[in-house]
């Protein structure tokens, strides 16, 4: 065989690959083949090495898509979340949730607890680790939940949001109860709530115990069937307690100050 025919070859397979979607193959395929013959490999080893290298770059790119979809503002892991910092909130169950099995059970989660105790840092790393298991994760403000919600009904796409919404394993929504909603806001906002009952989760966090939810939903009526359906089966943490935020901004304010001092 010529060096010119190999070449060819290199180039038909290269673009069968492409074709076939498999690009990390493709990519590798050369230089694993001069080190499975230098280690004098079997052709299933070798193939069995291109093969583990495509299925772990989908596994990283299915990953990296879902993260992005989920719409996260920031990545947080609990790997950095200060536990001793909030006393009140189980370690322990916290890390259960990461395992995910709340959300193929269809349970819920909530978040309770004043500003800047890290209520949304836990729930972000949560959501991140639900993406790791494969879960679809969408992530909300709930003011801007509910902004999105009324403009798709302006836009007459109301259905079509909340289909998008029904695709979601778990819904994350963030800041329930720091700024209030018109009626047909809240009315939008339980609808959402209401129809995830018992057929996919909800995260919330919110500054505001149960009992002062009717500011939120304006009305003991519905703030009662709200309550009835998402604490059935809820995963509920108290996070109050100084604030998180405030003691880890002082934290990394300190080398600054010293180092100043030194100068």
């Amino acid at each position: 065989m010529t060096e010119t025919t190999t070449r060819d070859e290199h180039h038909l397979l290269k673009h069968n690959l492409k074709q076939l979607r498999l690009p990390t193959i493709g990519a590798e395929f050369e230089k694993l083949g001069r080190e499975a013959a230098a280690e004098n490999r079997s052709y299933a080893q070798y193939l069995l090495h291109l093969t583990e290298l495509e299925v772990a770059a989908r596994q990283s790119n299915a990953l990296a898509s879902r993260i992005k979809q989920a719409g996260f503002p920031v990545h947080k892991d609990l790997d950095s979340f200060d536990f001793t910092a909030v006393p009140s909130l189980n370690k322990q169950q916290v890390l259960e949730l990461t395992r995910g099995q709340w959300i193929e059970q269809h349970h819920n989660a909530c978040l309770i607890g004043n500003a800047g105790t890290g209520k949304t840092h836990v729930a972000t790393a949560l959501g991140m680790a639900a993406c790791r298991l494969g879960k679809r994760v969408r992530f909300f403000t709930a003011a801007n939940l509910v902004t999105q919600l009324e403009e798709a009904q302006k836009q007459y796409q109301l259905d079509r949001f909340l289909n998008r919404l029904d695709k979601v394993d778990l819904l994350l929504v963030d800041e329930l109860g720091y700024l209030s909603f018109s009626r047909a806001g809240a009315e939008l906002l339980f609808q959402v709530f209401a129809e995830r009952y018992e057929r996919a989760s909800i995260l919330i966090t919110t500054n505001l115990p149960f009992g002062e939810w009717a500011q939120v939903f304006q009305g003991e009526r519905m703030t009662a069937a709200l309550l009835d359906r998402l604490t059935h089966r809820c995963h509920i943490f108290e996070m109050n307690g100084p604030s998180y935020r405030f003691k880890e901004s002082t934290q990394k304010a300190k080398p600054r100050a010293k180092g100043k001092a030194k100068g």
